[in-house]
């Protein structure tokens, strides 16, 4: 098998990912960066080193989970395995045993024959740019070929019993004391993920009537036909059900999409203006700054707006939202796709979290999630996949900025124009925002169809 070259980049916009047993997603791969990771976090701890490492439930966790054991343990640092268990749950977990970083083996919203290895510093946040690229150097470079620890230097790896106990409990203390879910029926659809155990376990535990869906995983049905990029199935369900709310997780539990007591869906941008609401009137929206990317709808910007906050865009990625969080010490930001960060609780994106603090306006105010959505009218807005053979340049796809700016002089400046790649697809994703859905569709059928007689598959 061909081994990831010098020439590769390993990390993408969430860490590293592809087809499990591919390069650079190979146990030959995940054991350098093993190795990498070991020493690279080893030189900033003077303690006994130790490194978490969690998965959701997909059947090559197997495999990177001991290709990475073998890697890590080789620097002559210790391993925590936690199994499966949400991505937050790492991050969390990583922070309260003190370690030097955590491990998630996922490859969050994608399909089984896909993984992805995730790292989060000791305090738990995602790595940055820079630390990614002195691991990549690490990985390519030989420079720590010859560190061979030997003999009792040889690290050891631990099975941490109660890891998804203790995330459970550290989930239910963002939900206030003495406020319970008595008397709510909810349906979550843990999309055959990490969350399959959790999610239901603290809703039922706070009192709610919990109706599991995909909650079996058998390591190749994760997001098969469900969890948050299948919203129409919770949707289905909230009404089958007669459910006051639906929750629907990605594959690796740091995402959410939601259903009103009607199946409507409440997605990303929704839940955000919902949560910058709350906290603006309460007081506690710190900066009065909400931070989204650059997919979220600028009716969101007008909502806060008027409320007396203001919105930061990013560009997309929850690892460039929560870098500009921490830049701006904000406490609330997100993604329309569903990664909402409530950084007064966790250091990364969490669905149960985040519907938790939806639950709780609901709870606080009396209101259904329905009247909360009524806060904010979404402008019309069209959004495409389109899976691609190579990821030149934009503007070096023929004829395509064309007919970019031609749709950007018709639009004008009651909407815009969003194209980039994937960075964890063969896909360029194309957003088109307006007054008008049948035009901004046109546009969108426009655009497409010079994608697709270029660079598609």
């Amino acid at each position: 098998m061909k081994s990831a070259s010098r020439n590769n980049k390993l990390f993408g916009t969430d860490g590293v990912r592809g087809i499990a047993n591919v390069e650079p997603v190979t146990a030959e791969t995940a054991l350098k960066l093993g190795r990498a990771a070991a020493h690279w976090f080893k030189q900033y701890a003077q303690h006994r080193h130790k490194i978490v490492i969690g998965k959701d439930t997909r059947l090559s966790g197997y495999m990177l989970e001991n290709a990475m054991v073998a890697g890590i343990t080789s620097m002559g640092v210790d391993v925590l395995l936690i199994g499966p268990i949400p991505t937050p749950g790492v991050a969390y977990i990583t922070r309260s045993l003190r370690c030097d970083a955590g491990i998630m083996l996922t490859a969050s919203h994608n399909s089984y024959e896909d993984n992805g290895i995730k790292f989060f510093r000791a305090d738990g946040y995602k790595l940055d740019d820079k630390i990614e690229l002195e691991i990549e150097d690490a990985v390519f470079s030989g420079k720590i070929d010859t560190i061979r620890p030997t003999a009792g230097e040889i690290g050891k790896a631990f099975r941490v019993d109660d890891a998804l106990g203790r995330y459970v409990e550290f989930v239910k203390a963002s939900f206030p004391k003495g406020m319970t879910l008595d008397g709510m029926r909810i349906v979550a659809d843990t999309a055959n993920g990490a969350t399959y155990k959790s999610t239901p376990w603290i809703l039922r535990e706070l009192g709610a009537e919990v109706i599991a869906l995909h909650s079996q995983p058998d390591g190749i049905n994760i997001n098969a036909g469900c969890g948050s990029t299948h919203p129409e199935v919770i949707s289905q369900a909230v009404v089958h059900y007669r459910a006051d709310l639906g929750i629907s997780h990605d594959g690796d539990g740091d995402r959410v999409m939601l259903a009103d007591e009607h199946g409507k869906i409440v997605d990303g941008d929704i839940i955000l203006a919902v949560s910058a609401l709350d906290f603006l009137k309460n007081g506690v929206l710190n900066q009065q700054t909400l931070v989204a990317t650059v997919m979220s709808n600028l009716a969101l910007d007008h909502t806060i707006e008027k409320a007396g906050g203001k919105v930061v865009r990013t560009d997309v990625g929850d690892r460039y939202v929560i870098e500009k969080m921490i830049e701006l010490d904000a406490n609330l930001g997100g993604e329309q796709s569903g990664h909402i960060i409530f950084r007064d609780f966790t250091t990364t994106g969490d669905g149960i979290i985040s519907a938790l603090q939806i639950l709780r306006i609901m709870k606080s105010t009396g209101k259904k999630l329905s009247q909360l959505a009524e806060c904010m009218t979404l402008y019309p807005q069209v959004l495409m996949n389109v899976k691609v053979k190579n990821k030149p340049a934009l503007s070096e796809v023929p004829g395509l900025m064309d007919e970019i700016r031609r749709t950007e002089k018709a639009l004008g400046h009651g909407g815009r124009v969003l194209l980039r790649y994937s960075g964890t697809e063969p896909k360029i994703r194309l957003l088109i925002e307006g007054q008008d859905q049948q035009e901004i569709e046109q546009h969108a059928q426009n655009i497409t169809r010079k994608i697709q007689e270029t660079i598609a598959k």
